[in-house]
């Protein structure tokens, strides 16, 4: 196919990467452990790890798995927020020739037990605040092995012992549980190094992650993602941001949950390819906190979402940070709004350049230019080695400017979904590309910009309505803090669009708003009905559920 966005490619950045830099994500670590031994790769809670110290402790924890007499390949559950013990875990078991599961801490019983079940995890890292919810179900798991961590485990003596004080007896984060076989962070370590990490031969074929998807479309399904496709995007994304040597540390903010594919590998593979120093926030959803956090050091990449960064512009003490060094915002995950954008760019200075991905993708398959000086609307251009294309209902290319699905082809994209050939075969076309779910439209520069998710279009008396638009008009009231809309049944037109909305002024009035959208919005497009609501449903990475609002409403 022609490659019509290469023509708008910055200078200096390449049409293709070379994958087999790398024979797998294990080796990209230890090449990083080699090279930047004696800098620091991560922080969390003042508490800093060298690569040294990093490719040491992860090697304990390899050998202490391989001595339980895993085969490789076997699955290993990590489920742990941004804390040190994450990166530790993921290389260890990485390093060990094991397949990481990535799970949400939040996760319900039903959740988990599901992913435990489905990618027949055999063994399991939580934090002890979590744990009352593998408890629940460990019985219908296959897990054999739980390692149960602590907030403390890695801040030293008398911090850990003062934080682990304060979690479980002032803040009562930490619900009563009995796992009596389960073993302590801490002793794995020292076990571990007693014991030799046996070396594993690990190629880009062999699993790395299987990457959970969030279930909007149903059950959740495993993304199979190969250490090549997890290598190719994290040197897709260094050729893309131009982040060659840097005169001082590249700094990465992990605010993102390091469970979730953006922030593993935007953050932590990109930031330890880099030498980078990885700040990790266990809760970013504490902004005064999180803005504490950043005040601490010189920023160099800020990957967040759309809700995160609105966050942050809404907090007064943000506003007072030096943002001389920030290089790099990423967007992702969801939309970004105008509206946001461009507070963001007036106060920082720094453009959030918005990008597109799935956990299908490793993430990332398209992104707006480094060097843009505006918001662009639009998802960028297909990053190197990567092939978009817009399909019709029959699976055929549309013309450029027409709509259609989303579908990517590269190195990057999944192998497939874990033990679903019917869902794989669903996604994938005949000639490798992976059918987002998403609609689009590309322009002749080669710029994509996503109208919406097929499931979540309205259509009112025949016509179209896609949320995203809908909602980039109301988040651009000064009294509006977040917005969402969904369709609802309407005798008249079929459907009707629903606006939930959360004040930043507490006196915006639903007709004040009505008149707002009359201005911007064509009559079918504007909300028929306005619902203000203290908070939005999200995920743990910040995307607004439209789907649990429809949920409710057809309960109702």
């Amino acid at each position: 196919m022609e490659k019509i966005w290469l023509k708008s490619y910055p200078e200096g950045v390449p049409a293709e990467i070379d994958v087999s830099q790398y024979t797998s994500v294990t080796h990209l670590l230890e090449d990083s452990f080699r090279k930047y031994a004696d800098d620091k790769a991560y922080v969390c809670m003042d508490k800093f790890l060298t690569y040294a110290q990093v490719d040491q402790m992860s090697r304990k924890f390899g050998a202490w798995l391989q001595g339980k007499g895993l085969q490789k390949g076997a699955r290993v559950a990590i489920m742990l927020p941004n804390v040190l013990q994450y990166p530790v875990a993921m290389a260890g078991i990485l390093r060990a020739g094991f397949t990481v599961v990535n799970v949400n801490p939040l996760y319900t019983p039903r959740e988990l037990a599901h992913q435990l079940k489905d990618s027949g995890a055999q063994a399991i890292i939580v934090l002890e605040n979590f744990a009352n919810t593998v408890q629940q179900v460990l019985h219908e798991t296959p897990v054999e092995h739980v390692i149960v961590a602590t907030m403390g485990d890695l801040l030293g003596a008398v911090k850990g012992t003062i934080v682990n004080l304060v979690v479980r007896h002032v803040k009562k984060m930490v619900p009563a549980f009995s796992l009596p076989r389960a073993v302590p962070f801490k002793q794995v370590l020292a076990e571990g190094g007693r014991m030799t990490l046996h070396p594993v031969k690990i190629g880009h074929d062999d699993i790395a992650f299987l990457q959970y998807t969030g279930g909007t479309t149903g059950v959740s399904k495993g993304a199979v993602l190969l250490h090549r496709n997890v290598v190719a995007n994290v040197l897709q994304n260094e050729a893309w941001l131009h982040m060659g040597p840097q005169q001082e540390q590249v700094v990465f903010v992990c605010a993102l949950p390091l469970y979730h594919i953006y922030s593993l590998t935007i953050s932590a593979f990109m930031g330890m390819r880099l030498g980078g120093l990885n700040v990790l926030i266990p809760n970013p959803r504490d902004i005064p906190g999180f803005v504490k956090e950043l005040a601490k050091y010189r920023v160099t990449v800020l990957p967040a979402v759309n809700t995160l960064y609105n966050a942050l512009l809404n907090n007064p003490d943000f506003a007072k940070l030096d943002f001389s060094s920030y290089k790099v915002c990423n967007g992702g995950g969801m939309a970004v709004q105008q509206a946001v954008a461009d507070k963001w760019l007036k106060l920082t200075g720094t453009p959030i350049i918005e990008g597109y991905g799935l956990s299908e993708t490793s993430p990332v398959a398209t992104a707006n230019r480094v060097d843009i000086k505006e918001f662009t609307g639009t998802i960028g251009l297909p990053i190197p080695s990567t092939e978009v294309t817009i399909l019709d209902d029959d699976g055929n290319p549309v013309p450029l400017g027409t709509a259609g699905e989303i579908a990517i082809r590269g190195p990057q994209v999944m192998a497939g979904y874990w033990q679903r050939p019917d869902e794989t075969a669903r996604s994938m076309t005949a000639d490798g590309f992976f059918k987002t779910g998403d609609v689009g439209i590309m322009d002749e520069r080669g710029y994509t910009k996503i109208v919406d998710r097929k499931k979540d279009m309205i259509i009112v008396s025949g016509f179209n309505v896609y949320p995203n638009e809908v909602e980039g008009v109301v988040a651009a009231h000064p009294g509006v803090l977040e917005c969402a809309c969904i369709g609802v049944p309407d005798k008249n037109s079929g459907e009707a669009v629903k606006l939930f909305v959360v004040r930043k002024d507490p006196n915006l009035t639903a007709e004040s708003l009505m008149e707002f959208c009359k201005h911007e919005l064509t009559a079918y497009k504007k909300p028929k009905y306005i619902e203000f609501r203290d908070d939005l449903p999200k995920t743990n990475v910040g995307k607004i559920l439209r789907r649990q609002l429809r949920d409710e409403k057809r309960a109702a």
